[in-house]
């Protein structure tokens, strides 16, 4: 008999079913609570409502588990490629070669903009931040690519449209913004190398592909592939529930994520970590005023609204921060300032009776930095990274049998009821 949770309330027990996921985490179903009681939930900041069941990522805060489709994030940083986990993030399975071979057809068919679109970038102000200017080009992509019918293979040329044509976008963005010709894709370039290419290749300066950049790119966006029920993510599932067409729900997200909290918080590392160097800032000064709640000052790159131990993800991004300035012998100031500062953060009581340890972003813009990408572009990289986890994710919600418009309930603690004043009467 399935276990069910009772709540008692004004002399009434109703039992609601108590549900049960594949890592043994339980939920409480409380979709018929109201119906029952005429109770609703209050959780602000939904860190305790399931919103969805999901079969696309694991994670596990307490014990830092990352996982995506079972597979530990290890593995897939280790051995997989950015295209190959976003393969497995929209379809549910690891490519065979044939798979794979057909996928990178795809995105190379479909990496290419349509030239009027270029117009848009020349129309919007030079102070413009490159996330806004990126949501808007998605929206605008409904416009020159309609969305196919939702049959599987019509889905499928969709979605790899937008994988291959946000990267060409983010590129181009960046190049406008420089005043430089657009670089075009190649045919010749694997996903994450023709990037780099299309950002950086000049007539007068021939960019040199170095695989070990390469695959620094590619495991960064492998590490920001999907996690969960996040804010963009939950963003790109509740404007999906009006059946908004995929261009729209992946604006939606870009946007979400663009905040410092969210997506923003590597750029705001780096900027953090100048403020000390430029300052000269002792790194002792800057823990005191972390833990001073009366100061507006917030120690950016540590602690999670999950992990509560060392976030998986930082690990592997630390790995890779040290083998690229090793390679090229990069002496990087912010670097050492970041070094610095986790360790003082690691040996401070506060700090770990807090659970406030390096996340993904304290490391990930030390990276970027070092491959050449500008911190205003940051934010970029992550959505492109992202984008995976949120096609698979709005797919998942189209194919959802017990599929709603999303609808939250409030609080109400607003006046009763007020007299309407004619204008000429109030004073």
């Amino acid at each position: 008999m399935a276990e069910t949770v009772k709540i008692t309330f004004d002399g009434q027990t109703v039992e609601l079913p108590l549900l049960v996921g594949t890592e043994g985490e339980k939920a409480i179903d409380i979709s018929r609570l109201r119906a029952q009681t005429g109770l609703i939930t209050w959780d602000p900041g939904l860190a305790n409502t399931g919103s969805c069941s999901s079969a696309i990522t694991f994670m596990d805060g307490e014990r830092g588990i990352l996982r995506y489709r079972g597979i530990p994030i290890e593995k897939l940083a280790e051995h997989s490629s950015f295209k190959e986990t976003a393969f497995l993030l929209v379809h549910g399975v690891l490519p065979t070669r044939k798979d794979l071979n057909r996928f990178s057809v795809l995105l190379n068919d479909h990496s290419l903009v349509h030239e009027d679109m270029q117009i848009f970038y020349q129309n919007f102000p030079r102070a413009s931040h490159p996330m806004g200017i990126l949501s808007s080009m998605v929206n605008a992509l409904r416009s020159f690519y309609p969305v196919l019918s939702t049959g599987e293979e019509e889905i499928n040329i969709t979605v790899t449209r937008l994988l291959s044509k946000v990267r060409t976008l983010a590129a181009m963005s960046y190049r406008i913004s420089r005043g430089h010709k657009v670089v075009y894709p190649r045919p010749d370039l694997p996903y994450c190398a023709n990037f780099l290419n299309m950002m950086f290749d000049s007539p007068v300066n021939p960019y040199v592909i170095d695989e070990d950049i390469v695959r620094a790119l590619s495991v960064f966006w492998i590490l920001h592939a999907d996690h969960e029920q996040n804010c963009s993510t939950s963003a790109v599932r509740i404007v999906g529930s009006g059946r908004v067409n995929l261009y729209a729900s992946i604006s939606a997200g870009i946007a979400a994520l663009w905040g410092p909290l969210h997506g923003g918080a590597n750029q705001a590392v780096i900027e953090m970590l100048s403020m000390i160097k430029d300052q000269g800032v002792s790194i002792q000064r800057v823990l005191e005023r972390a833990k001073d709640r009366d100061d507006p000052f917030r120690l950016m790159g540590f602690g999670h609204r999950v992990y509560r131990t060392y976030d998986p993800r930082a690990k592997i991004m630390k790995k890779m921060c040290d083998r690229v300035l090793g390679k090229f012998n990069a002496q990087d100031p912010l670097l050492d300032i970041a070094q610095e500062l986790e360790a003082a953060a690691l040996a401070d009581d506060y700090f770990i009776d807090h659970n406030l340890y390096p996340n993904v972003d304290f490391y990930s813009g030390i990276v970027l930095r070092a491959i050449g990408i500008p911190t205003s572009m940051f934010t970029v990289m992550f959505a492109i990274g992202r984008l995976p986890g949120w096609i698979a994710q709005w797919k998942e919600s189209m194919d959802d049998p017990d599929w709603r418009l999303c609808r939250p309930r409030q609080l109400y603690i607003g006046p009763k009821i007020n007299a309407y004043v004619p204008i000429d009467e109030r004073g």
